[in-house]
């Protein structure tokens, strides 16, 4: 017979994570062509979805690019970031949490 006390105890609740909107921003530098690459190498997204974001990032000013766990998002971001700053380019990447 299962103490109760004791599978009461042993329940956890389990939450999903919070998600975080990762949004790049336009500027007059960074060329087009490493905006895409940096969306399908580093965010995964097929080629006409990366050029689709590209598009809306460079007439909107910024887009979402993706929505990840807290540490998935920051990752990608700083990946993105180094590459940009390997290219020297100004690209600029925003967290916020849903």
């Amino acid at each position: 017979m299962p103490n109760s006390k004791l599978s009461s105890e042993l329940k956890t609740e389990l939450k999903k994570p919070k998600m975080y909107t990762v949004i790049m921003h336009n500027d007059d530098y960074t060329t087009m062509e490493f905006v895409v690459e940096i969306l399908i190498q580093i965010f995964n997204k097929a080629s006409v979805e990366a050029s689709e974001l590209m598009m809306r990032i460079h007439t909107k000013g910024s887009a979402v690019i993706g929505v990840y766990t807290y540490d998935i998002a920051v990752t990608k971001k700083l990946l993105a970031e180094q590459r940009a700053e390997q290219e020297q380019f100004p690209l600029k990447i925003t967290i916020d949490e849903e």
